[in-house]
């Protein structure tokens, strides 16, 4: 392959990803307690000791084809999203830093993601049916049935949860010294890395009750990035159009007898 339609497939290449995350923002614009993801590259250029050498653009000419590579890196962007009022008293969100933890068939998990329920036995657990983490353990409301509709549940600011004024537990909310360790399972769950920050109980929390906090992605700004996005990818496929159609020119001329 040509060194120079190497160097733009790749830099074609980093694009593409770069709006696979982008779209996968705005998929889960709605969904409450998303963190966006974010990318960004990093070009290498084999030395001539045969030691990778972080390059920037203007890019110099390579050598040979694969001297050169991009490195995808991506990290989550843990800023609070907005607050949105649900009504619902199994809604909780959290004010300020914090995670929700998660019993999951993976293990402890943790999540800001608070639009929990009720399962059939009364214990508090998410979407999934994955159970809410206490001090204690699970936190169970009630011993389910048609009774549940008479039951008062309220979360205190704090994270004590109330059945009809008395105490059933409180809810485990963590922080991380440095958020950026944790690993992403999904849009919504992160678990702590082997060699990471471990998780600490977070000592003054500030939970909000019958609201949920929403994805941190703001349309206009995808928007207008995948715009961005597009026209570089579409740059890049042009220089690969140019290059391969001089080197065919210059194919077809050698040897041509004047």
């Amino acid at each position: 392959m040509s060194g120079d339609i190497y160097l733009a497939a790749s830099a074609a290449m980093a694009y593409e990803k770069r709006l696979e995350t982008v779209a996968n923002n705005l998929a889960n614009i709605n969904t409450a307690g998303y963190k966006r993801d974010q990318v960004s590259f990093q070009a290498y250029m084999m030395s001539a000791a045969g030691a990778p050498v972080p390059v920037q653009p203007p890019f110099p000419s390579a050598a040979r084809a694969d001297s050169f590579w991009v490195e995808l890196r991506s990290h989550t962007d843990f800023s609070p999203g907005s607050l949105r009022q649900t009504g619902n008293p199994l809604d909780v969100s959290i004010n300020g830093k914090g995670f929700f933890n998660i019993q999951s068939p993976e293990g402890t998990v943790y999540t800001r993601r608070g639009n929990f329920t009720l399962d059939a036995e009364g214990v508090l657990v998410t979407q999934e049916g994955w159970p809410v983490l206490g001090d204690g353990g699970e936190i169970r409301v009630d011993g389910g049935g048609r009774e549940r509709t008479a039951i008062a549940v309220t979360f205190g600011e704090d994270g004590t949860v109330q059945v009809n004024g008395s105490t059933v537990g409180r809810l485990q909310i963590s922080e991380f010294a440095d958020a950026t360790g944790l690993t992403k399972l999904s849009g919504c769950y992160f678990k702590a890395a082997d060699a990471g920050e471990e998780a600490a109980p977070l000592e003054d929390p500030r939970l909000a009750q019958g609201f949920l906090e929403m994805a941190n992605v703001e349309p206009v700004q995808m928007l207008t990035e995948m715009i961005e996005i597009l026209r570089g990818y579409e740059s890049y496929q042009r220089v690969m159009r140019s290059v391969d159609e001089l080197n065919a020119k210059s194919i077809a001329e050698v040897g041509r007898t004047i």
